[in-house]
């Protein structure tokens, strides 16, 4: 049975940090679904101005953790802040965690693990203007390419893409 991800975004993800992960993950044969609180498609955030905008594939309203194998958490400063606000964003992180399923953010996607409460003891990493946070909510944060503590599976940087996807992908084979 095909392997299914689900990736959460809205405009202002880095686009890489959607593309690339997403590219490895079909490119081994897993299923991927991005899902948005904004219909038709949404807008990435390239360095340093606007991107490419992505088709999303479902409304946030229409997925479940129940319909998925692991979820993707991309980053770019406003993709995260955006959905951080979002109740039924983290209240499906809340639910992937409790079903102990794999959850992967890189760069700024870790600001949604704080805010779903589930960083307290786990050892993350993220972009560093988020680290303080991260420990703030109890995290114990390192500073290397990939952090894998029990479900979660946490990056920097756009660097650490292949390392990044490679560990979600690995998740998702055991």
């Amino acid at each position: 049975m095909t392997k299914r991800v689900l990736i959460l975004a809205t405009d202002g993800f880095e686009q890489s940090e959607l593309i690339e992960p997403r590219k490895a993950l079909e490119a081994a044969g897993i299923e991927t679904v991005l899902a948005s609180p904004k219909a038709g498609s949404i807008k990435g955030w390239n360095h340093t101005d606007w991107g490419e905008s992505v088709k999303v594939d479902a409304a946030l309203g229409e997925v479940a953790e129940e319909d998925f194998d692991a979820l993707m958490l991309p980053g770019g400063q406003m993709n995260p802040d955006s959905l951080r606000l979002n109740d039924e964003v983290i209240g499906l992180i809340e639910d992937f965690d409790e079903a102990e399923k794999p959850i992967a953010a890189i760069c700024h996607g870790p600001w949604l693990l704080v805010e779903a409460d589930i960083v307290d003891g786990r050892a993350v990493t993220g972009w560093p203007s988020i680290r303080t946070d991260l420990e703030n909510a109890g995290a114990q944060v390192f500073d290397e390419e990939v952090i894998i503590d029990g479900n979660l599976i946490t990056s920097r940087k756009p660097d650490d893409i292949p390392a990044f996807a490679q560990a979600l992908i690995s998740a998702l084979e055991d």
